[in-house]
C-alpha cells in the first residue's frame, strides 16, 4: 500500500473498489454454480464454471465503473 502524507493514493482506492466487485462476482458465481451443480449432478464442473463466470462478471462491473 502506497501512502502519501498518511493518505491513500487514488490507485489504492481503485484497486480496493475493483476487489470489491470481483469478490461480489465470485460469491454470486459460486452460489449459482453450486445450485446448477447440485441440480445437474456435476458439482465440481459447475462450481468451477460459476466461479470463473463470477470473476469475469466482477471484473466487467469494475471496468464499467471507470
Amino acid at each position: 500500500m502506497t501512502e502519501v502524507d498518511g493518505d491513500r493514493t487514488g490507485a489504492d482506492e481503485e484497486s480496493e473498489q475493483m476487489g470489491a466487485y470481483v469478490g461480489v462476482g465470485m460469491a454470486i458465481g459460486v452460489g449459482l454454480g453450486t445450485a446448477l451443480g447440485v441440480a445437474l449432478d456435476n458439482l465440481a464442473l459447475w462450481m468451477s464454471v460459476g466461479l470463473s463466470m463470477g470473476v469475469a462478471f466482477g471484473v466487467a462491473l469494475g471496468a464499467g465503473d471507470e
